[in-house]
């Protein structure tokens, strides 16, 4: 079998040599549910350590013989996935090892990510350069904040300004007093969840959604709501909402308005406008993430009202921002609009959690919007995207014609349908030819839209015809029921 982590310009014509010789071998009943057991564990949808029903029961709820399912039982213990001890029954595990499965979507380390195309993130690298100006900007504005205590649980006065400034000129009149900073979205998604959610209440979510919040909401111990998206790119189903927020009547609310993850929808000013009045007459409070909102790749889309000015008085809509889309990943700044008392309230909670955010950082964000840095560099952001976009739509379409999607007009990712393939066979199998992408259960809940994968804008011109070309010999494994021996780490495996 041909090792699968060598050189780059080897692996394309190994993956098509073991299409070639394992194409016509198929997949015994045992092996099938070894390996659907083994997707679930790494997919994070069992977690370790679950207990696994007894052989003749699970035989039964299948409809297939004792002896299939003793024998998946054994494969898996053979793998590491399953331990068992006589009289106690048998339970999900990782082999020695490896980490603990994670439904989130972590970058590749550094050594692994020269030999595998990672798609796994919907992140760009900096755009110099603008990052290198605003360290040296920020630097040289660190003194007088140095001889402080350097503890800002609201974030820097004049950051919290400038981000209340450019609310105010996108036609949402805000007060500093109405910003609190924090470390990236995430930061900002969990603080809010603290203050507004109890274990075991209600959190309603697009489905699918954005994965990293909803293992964060899953963590917290919310019960997750899931409300379908529209068909396409068509933005929100409002009357599946309306009935969600009236019949369930969740706390919460999470949504991705502008250039959605992972679909790349965009809600119309109208469906913002009865989400909004929706959410109010339930008493939900919305969370609306803003962190694609400036990525807007084609100009002739005229960009919605932002959501919360269409609640003026602060009563329904909470606005999170962050750095990490429009400008880099790596200056963890985010950041949450509200009305003061609830600003007051984050503030007040924040000790408990991670006390503030770095002031380096604070202040490269801040030299970004006072110097004009932060626009200059979004554009540059954005002409990447779209470049980045339109090379791996095609790509795509060349080498995987049988897979669906409507190209969004912003943000950084493509929600594709596989054919009627499994995602998660096509993830791992394209893990092990060399191009990672996150499968289509992540984004949902309870395992939903097993027949996509998400495709980000982070690759183009080569390397996106590389990826392509890996996923289409990926796709034709999944499709011969051909089994690929693993040569890449357990501890890289999504």
């Amino acid at each position: 079998m041909a090792r699968l982590l060598g050189p780059e310009h080897t692996r394309d014509a190994e993956a098509a040599a073991i299409v070639s010789v394992t194409g016509a071998r198929r997949v015994p009943a045992y092996r099938s549910l070894a390996d659907r057991v083994r997707l679930l564990v790494l997919e994070g949808r069992v977690p370790v350590a679950a207990r696994l029903p007894a052989e003749r029961e699970l035989a039964a709820a299948l409809g297939v013989s004792r002896t299939t399912v003793a024998a998946a039982y054994e494969a898996l213990r053979q793998e590491g996935f399953l331990e068992s001890r006589r009289g106690s029954g048998s339970w999900t595990a990782m082999p020695a090892g490896s980490p603990l499965p994670t439904r989130g979507l972590d970058p590749l380390p550094p050594e692994v990510a020269r030999s595998v195309i990672d798609l796994g993130c919907a992140a760009l690298p900096a755009p110099e350069p603008w990052l290198t100006r605003a360290m040296r900007g920020a630097l040289e504005e660190l003194p007088p904040y140095a001889r402080t205590h350097g503890d800002y649980p609201a974030g820097l006065p004049a950051l919290r300004q400038a981000l209340a400034d450019r609310y105010t000129a996108r036609g949402i009149p805000t007060m500093p007093e109405q910003i609190m900073v924090t470390t990236g979205a995430m930061g900002a998604v969990a603080a809010i969840c603290r203050l507004f959610v109890r274990h075991g209440e209600r959190v309603a979510v697009e489905s699918p959604s954005y994965t990293n919040v909803l293992q964060l909401l899953r963590d917290a111990g919310t019960r997750l709501v899931p409300v379908a998206m529209g068909p396409g790119l068509a933005g929100w189903d409002l009357p599946a909402w309306r009935q969600t927020l009236r019949e369930a009547a969740p706390r919460v609310a999470y949504v991705v308005a502008d250039f959605h993850n992972p679909t790349g929808s965009l809600a119309t000013d109208e469906q913002r406008r009865q989400l909004v009045d929706a959410a109010r007459s339930a008493g939900t409070v919305l969370v609306v993430d803003e962190t694609m909102a400036e990525l807007r790749l084609d100009d002739e889309v005229e960009p919605p009202r932002p959501v919360a000015a269409l609640d003026p008085g602060g009563s329904a809509v909470v606005t999170v921002g962050s750095a990490s889309k429009s400008f880099w990943a790596g200056l963890r700044i985010g950041w949450v609009r509200a009305a003061p008392d609830i600003i007051r309230s984050l503030v007040a909670g924040r000790a408990y959690a991670d006390m503030g955010t770095p002031v380096v950082e604070q202040l490269a964000v801040g030299w970004l919007l006072a110097t004009g840095g932060w626009d200059e560099a979004v554009e540059l952001r954005r002409a990447q995207a779209r470049e980045n976009r339109d090379e791996l739509v095609a790509a795509v379409r060349r080498h995987l014609p049988d897979w669906e999607f409507a190209v969004p007009h912003g943000g950084l990712t493509l929600w594709t349908r596989t054919g009627g393939l499994s995602g998660s066979r096509i993830a791992e199998t394209g893990e092990r030819l060399g191009v990672r992408v996150p499968s289509g259960p992540r984004f949902g809940v309870d395992g939903a839209f097993e027949g996509y994968v998400r495709l980000p804008f982070t690759v183009a011109g080569a390397v996106a015809e590389k990826a392509a070309t890996r996923l289409a010999a990926a796709a034709d494994l999944v499709a011969s029921g051909a089994v690929v021996e693993a040569q890449v780490p357990r501890s890289y495996v999504a």
